[in-house]
């Protein structure tokens, strides 16, 4: 295949990408999305087959093979709650592909096409590409570590911020050792391996120093951040090797998910350069609810169902407990039963609900739910105040009214004003604080009713109580 041939098929292979992309901005057309990405993937993976199709190929497609497998059983086994497990995990795996790529460049530039000794352009993609890679590598596992849970087992990846005195100043001195140790890599006439796996070393080092301090009501953010990094990564390395379609596709990546992290910042009202910079999530001296004794109406599922079935009008909000509980089909269930009885019903989606962007959306559609009920917080929350019954699924923090109270953790985050609707039922299994660890205001409300139970378990019993 000649030059032309392949720059040719990766333009078209990008042009697939392209139009991925614009088909996941909706749900309407985000099937059609991901079959123009695997399209656009299939294409490119064969190119660069004939690229290199005089080496060991034979290897190359053992390692497909291998890691294909690997990624269909891992792909069949997963929840659906651990998505956000998953895409961490996924994008460790592209920082260390990107830093494991450069090693080899370094030690072996003339197999990558690349002169020897390295030119100083070569050299300083090589180490943006690594450094860029590493963090993401390091920051990738400890998200990971946090969104799992496994802060019991080892401190650095608990859901809480993680600080000490000075944080700020260690991280600065530690960036600074880093690019320290690039330039001399950078400068340097030979393979200086030593500044290079310094280098290395101290950016995975920064990687978990930059995630530590963010507590997991954060997490979302830093989903939509780890994606850019990893596809920066991905484009410092193709300049290196001279592969337009790496550069491409990581640019992609790294654009689309810079954007969706700005998105993510607004909708959490966090600042976007210091998200970039990390520990966004260390705030001090927040207020929180008065944690003294109050009084808790609860009630039973037949109690909402009659609530429900004598409204006008009824806004569903679907929150991580929905998703722990796969209770998506029992509500859509629900949903037809109230529509049948003349109730509006809609649903209302808050930009980080879950632990990932989109999750209560991809939750919402796999139940097939009609895409014309489901509406974005922007979309819907001026209608609260003249709806006259709320159901809150297992979401806590995106409906918890102290985000409008001066000095609260969370204050300035826009939220569901579930608190404004005539009456909220909310359905929790107990009355646990949120993954920000904030207790709620809402639930002690005159106009709020408990109902306590496994989500999937209490919507059949609704649908049931409907018939």
């Amino acid at each position: 295949m000649t030059a032309n041939q392949v720059a040719l098929w990766y333009l078209v292979a990008a042009i697939f990408f392209i139009l991925a992309l614009k088909g996941l901005s909706s749900p309407d057309t985000s099937r059609r999305g991901n079959l123009f990405g695997i399209i656009g993937m299939v294409i490119a993976v064969l190119t660069t087959l004939a690229v290199v199709a005089h080496g060991r190929i034979d290897l190359i497609v053992l390692g497909m093979a291998v890691g294909g497998s690997v990624g269909a059983i891992v792909a069949r086994r997963v929840q659906m709650t651990q998505m956000p497990e998953l895409v961490a995990a996924m994008h460790s795996l592209v920082g260390l592909a990107a830093v494991l790529i450069a090693i080899a460049v370094v030690n072996n530039p003339s197999a990558f096409g690349v002169a020897d000794p390295i030119p100083l352009g070569n050299r300083l993609e090589l180490f943006i590409g690594t450094f860029v890679g590493a963090l993401t590598f390091s920051g990738s596992v400890i998200a990971f570590g946090k969104l799992a849970g496994l802060g019991k087992r080892f401190r650095l990846f608990s859901s809480a911020p993680v600080v000490f005195p000075g944080q700020h100043v260690v991280n600065l001195l530690v960036a600074l050792a880093m690019i320290g140790f690039g330039t001399v890599f950078f400068l340097a006439e030979d393979r200086a391996w030593t500044p290079f796996i310094a280098m290395t070393a101290i950016a995975f080092v920064l990687g978990v120093l930059i995630i530590i301090p963010i507590g997991g009501a954060d997490m979302p953010v830093v989903i939509s951040m780890l994606n850019s990094y990893s596809g920066w990564a991905a484009a410092g390395i193709g300049f290196s090797l001279n592969n337009s379609m790496l550069i491409v596709s990581g640019s992609l990546v790294g654009s689309s998910g810079a954007i969706l992290s700005y998105i993510m910042c607004k909708a959490m009202n966090r600042s976007f350069i210091s998200v970039i910079m990390g520990g966004f999530g260390a705030a001090e001296g927040g207020a929180s609810a008065d944690t003294g004794e109050k009084t808790v109406r609860s009630g039973s599922a037949d109690d909402a169902a009659f609530l429900m079935a004598n409204a006008e009008s009824v806004i569903i909000v679907p929150g991580y407990g929905l998703a722990v509980a796969r209770a998506q089909h029992a509500v859509k269930e629900m949903a037809h039963k109230l529509s049948a009885k003349g109730v509006q019903v809609r649903y209302a989606v808050h930009p980080v609900a879950g632990r990932m962007p989109g999750h209560m959306n991809v939750l919402l559609a796999e139940a097939e739910v009609p895409y014309e009920q489901v509406l974005e917080m922007e979309d819907i929350n001026s209608d609260f105040g003249t709806t006259d019954v709320v159901l809150v699924l297992g979401a806590n923090d995106v409906v918890n009214p102290l985000a409008h109270e001066k000095g609260s953790p969370i204050y300035g985050m826009p939220i569901l004003d579930v608190h404004k609707s005539r009456t909220v039922l909310v359905n929790k299994r107990s009355m646990a604080s949120g993954y920000a660890g904030l207790d709620n205001p809402l639930f002690y409300m005159d106009k709020t009713m408990m109902v306590f139970g496994d989500a999937k378990k209490v919507v059949e019993d609704i649908v049931k109580a409907l018939d």
